[in-house]
């Protein structure tokens, strides 16, 4: 029997991904679990591994092609009878589908993935096919789309019904109704007159000399689109402080060789996330999320703090959950497990989702104040600049510190100004005195 295997919705809203490598080969046997394919989506590098065992029969798609979810990857000749393969495959899936020989977290895709919900993972959809005759499984559900991507067309003016999906499922996204949306307004536009004015003639230039291309990456396209979102969903406001942090310079300075010999990197990072998360415990509405589906704030009790970083295919942002849990030391590991994987393209999805509120540490290169675009949907994100020695006034005395920018942005539907200013007074108190995070 034929064995029909698709790309799978690995969750976290991927519905695309380009082909980066294939690991097999026509006419190969492979075996249950076995690496297909190497993909890049828009938050991973996965390898995703084979439903079945059996020879592969057909390979589907290009190195460098970009496939959607439900996009036939590979046909595999596996033993067993049509009516057996098309039960298991066939028909629509329930919300955690049985899967046999797999547990039901899912293929590993990069390891194992937690699923933190019901229907936060689904396996790879394929079906029976006899000799000649494809088995068809279920219907197309009606107009399926995420609440940004509806609220999107009512603003627009697009009627969403029009719109074909291309998200897992058929689902229509925001991207789907952006292009609509422009489709419908470029059939508005008039001709243009033939009696257009011609530009006069430039002189010739090669275009290799002047330009070049190049195509944008799953990630980049990621990061266009959530900038996007963010900065047109969420009104910013933007607060800049500056606190001395000379202690804290000068506990670093001590501890730092003694951290080196243990195999630790201790940067200024792992105090500012301490103190961030410290902090978030006495002002919740930093760290909550609207939920305008059902008119709601949802306040959490768990601080999974984000933070961004500098990779050569752009920025990244893996999660350190529970952070308000952590020693400084057990941050410091963290950040450099996380960070150096980050640049390898090696997380797994479970380390980039769940965040509740991001920090991004420009300082580390150049910068001081800045204006960092909330990581929607938290509402609320800290842009951190580079430590300057400058004058301070200590004891009535003009002396040399250490002082650390300081840039707070917030979504302004929730939170308030006094929120902003009381969240950075306390945070300012944990970061110029460290004694004050350590003991609590």
């Amino acid at each position: 029997m034929v064995f029909v295997f698709k790309f799978p919705d690995i969750g976290e809203g991927i519905h695309e991904g380009k082909i980066l490598e294939w690991y097999v080969s026509k006419s190969q046997t492979v075996k249950e679990g076995d690496p297909l394919v190497k993909v890049e989506t828009d938050k991973v590098v996965a390898d995703i591994p084979s439903p079945r065992t059996g020879v592969v029969k057909n390979l589907f798609g290009k190195v460098g092609q970009v496939i959607n979810v439900g996009n036939v990857l590979a046909e595999l000749e596996v033993e067993g009878k049509g009516d057996e393969i098309e039960l298991a495959r066939g028909k629509p899936a329930p919300s955690r589908p049985h899967v046999e020989g797999v547990e039901e977290t899912g293929f590993g895709v990069v390891g194992q993935i937690e699923v933190a919900h019901d229907d936060a993972f689904l396996p790879a959809t394929g079906e029976g096919i006899e000799e000649g005759r494809t088995v068809v499984s279920g219907e197309r559900r009606k107009v399926l789309a995420s609440p940004v991507a509806r609220r999107m067309a009512k603003d627009l003016g697009v009627d969403i019904a029009t719109i074909r999906g291309t998200g897992p499922g058929g689902r229509v996204m925001k991207e789907d109704v952006r292009l609509a949306a422009e489709s419908q307004r470029r059939a508005t536009i008039p001709a243009k007159s033939e009696m257009s004015p011609i530009a006069p003639p430039s002189r010739a230039t090669s275009p290799v000399e002047r330009v070049e291309y190049e195509g944008l990456s799953q990630l980049r396209k990621t990061i266009i689109a959530r900038m996007v979102e963010s900065k047109f969903t969420a009104p910013h406001m933007t607060a800049h402080e500056e606190v001395e942090i000379s202690k804290l310079v000068e506990l670093r300075r001590e501890q730092k060789s003694a951290m080196v010999e243990r195999g630790v990197n201790l940067s200024y990072l792992p105090f500012i996330i301490r103190a961030v998360a410290l902090s978030l415990k006495k002002h919740r509405k930093l760290n909550c999320r609207l939920d305008l589906e059902n008119n709601r704030v949802i306040y959490r009790n768990y601080f999974n703090i984000g933070i961004a970083v500098d990779t050569s295919d752009g920025l990244i942002v893996p999660v350190i959950k529970d952070a308000d849990q952590r020693s400084i030391i057990e941050l410091a590991q963290i950040i450099g497990d996380l960070a150096a994987r980050a640049r390898e393209r090696k997380l797994t999805l479970n380390e980039i989702r769940d965040g509740t509120f991001s920090i991004t540490n420009y300082g580390s290169l150049a910068g001081t104040y800045g204006a960092p675009i909330i990581n929607y949907p938290e509402v609320a994100i800290l842009g951190v600049g580079r430590i300057m020695e400058k004058p301070v006034v200590r004891n009535g005395q003009i002396v040399p510190g250490h002082v650390l920018p300081l840039s707070l942005s917030a979504d302004h539907r929730i939170v308030d100004g006094g929120d902003v200013s009381r969240f950075l007074l306390d945070l300012m108190v944990y970061l110029s005195d460290p004694a004050n995070m350590l003991l609590e």
